[in-house]
């Protein structure tokens, strides 16, 4: 039965895959073959940015050399696409096993079989997950085959342990959707929450950059444990990022398990 429920959720999240997977691999296919122009002109490009403040170009995520395949990656994938990204996948997964269902009278069904909470949840959890993972998987991939093909020297392997990265900050923001969801039975809800929150810390590291007495700010934002910089031009692994996703995801999904099993889901 727990099976039937995954595929099932599988099945479902098929249209919200497809086309965020396009956006993803035309969106980095197009940055990748801009790729060769911006070697060509990168001295042009130093010195354009160096005319702006270097606090205001780190708040948006441009800063050091965007030729090099590591702020390359970060900048163009890491702060402007995958955040946008992450955000919508994970919130329309998040919001339908138990908000959205709840609302339209649907998981009346699925608790009239003998079907548990905690597994339904959990199956839909899993299905989250492997979405997810899909989406960050095409973020890397978009960007390496069409690189190959105009010649940019991208380093696969890191660039698909960045995307490992991604895909657990993705998973950080199902696991706090999720818990909001079980929490308020309200697909608006938990969706502005996570909107919302998500738009704060992100605000809050902009402020961190350019205020050098908010610094710390930064450290509570998600913007700076995002960067992958030093991952994909060292091999250096950001294990403080790994962890404060993958704490996050786990303790927000645990959390709307335990909220869900004993929810009351009358009206």
């Amino acid at each position: 039965m727990t099976a039937l429920t995954f595929r099932l959720e599988l099945r479902r999240s098929r249209v919200v895959a497809l086309w965020l997977t396009v956006i993803v691999l035309a969106y980095g296919g197009i940055i990748a073959a801009m790729y060769p122009i911006l070697k060509e002109n990168s001295q042009l490009l130093e010195d354009y940015m160096k005319i702006l403040p270097k606090e205001l170009m780190a708040a948006f995520g441009m800063s050091g050399t965007l030729t090099d395949p590591g702020v390359f990656f970060s900048t163009y994938i890491g702060s402007f696409l995958w955040p946008v990204i992450a955000a919508m996948g994970a919130i329309i997964l998040a919001t339908r096993p138990v908000a959205a269902d709840v609302e339209r009278g649907w998981t009346d069904l699925v608790l009239g079989t003998p079907l548990t909470r905690t597994r339904s949840l959990g199956a839909a959890i899993l299905a989250q997950a492997i979405v997810l993972a899909l989406l960050a998987v095409a973020a890397a991939a978009g960007v390496l085959v069409v690189g190959a093909l105009v010649g940019a020297e991208f380093d696969a392997v890191r660039f698909l342990a960045a995307s490992v990265v991604f895909w657990l900050f993705a998973c950080a923001i199902g696991g706090v959707t999720s818990f909001v969801a079980a929490l308020t039975l309200s697909r608006g809800v938990a969706a502005g929450v996570a909107a919302g929150v998500l738009l704060v810390m992100y605000l809050m590291n902009i402020v961190a950059e350019l205020q050098v007495d908010l610094a710390w700010l930064g450290d509570i934002g998600w913007s700076r444990y995002l960067a992958v910089t030093e991952l994909i031009d060292t091999g250096a692994v950001p294990w403080t990022s790994v962890a404060v996703f993958g704490v996050v995801a786990v303790a927000g999904w645990v959390a709307s398990l335990v909220v869900f099993r004993r929810r009351d889901l009358l009206p």
